[in-house]
């Protein structure tokens, strides 16, 4: 090896190294936002959880499918399948920062944006996802973690952390609906000026 091809090697290797490792990186969304831009938000049990190759065969993305036990926004039918990226087929795995994770058999409320004729995104990636957890006689919604996503507040652009907070679940659909409801509302005034 060369003496110029070391030093390269050197320099290459100290550049790259001063790199940040890549990671996914997203708007923090608040709740009432998320209601308001999602194009239907259901309350529901994951039914199936299934990893494929994509259409062209060069990724790998998850369907989830959800039966639909209550409608907080739109009119999704009785089942829902949220596509997203990343996932495991036979000995090949691809991993996305910020997504959630899904489990048959889990309850859920989702938010979600749609993409094509059958299938759903969820909106914010992991932030458009709680887990209802039943304790007694009440319920709670816990949002879902974003795992090493870099949330960014959307007025100031800085990096900051989640202010999603687990609440009961009759919480979370009031303020799902009185969002909505807001965002009916809002052209309304509009108009009225």
């Amino acid at each position: 090896m060369s003496i110029r091809h070391a030093v390269r090697m050197v320099v290459l290797a100290t550049l790259l190294g001063g790199l940040p490792v890549g990671a996914t990186t997203m708007l923090r969304a608040d709740l009432p936002r998320m209601a308001q831009t999602s194009d239907t938000v259901v309350q529901g049990v994951v039914r199936r959880v299934q990893s494929r190759w994509s259409g062209d065969n060069r990724r790998i993305v998850t369907d989830v499918e959800i039966q639909v036990t209550e409608a907080l926004k739109g009119q999704p039918g009785g089942t829902v399948v949220v596509t997203q990226p990343g996932g495991r087929v036979g000995d090949i795995g691809q991993v996305v920062s910020g997504l959630a994770s899904f489990s048959e058999g889990e309850e859920v409320v989702v938010f979600l944006e749609k993409r094509g004729a059958a299938a759903f995104q969820l909106s914010g990636m992991a932030q458009g996802k709680y887990q209802v957890q039943r304790t007694g006689p009440g319920a709670m919604a816990v949002p879902a973690s974003t795992g090493d996503a870099v949330l960014i507040d959307p007025k100031t652009r800085q990096e900051t952390v989640s202010n999603a907070k687990p609440v009961t679940l009759e919480q979370l659909k009031a303020a799902v609906r009185a969002a909505v409801q807001a965002q009916q509302a809002a052209p309304a005034k509009k108009g009225a000026k």
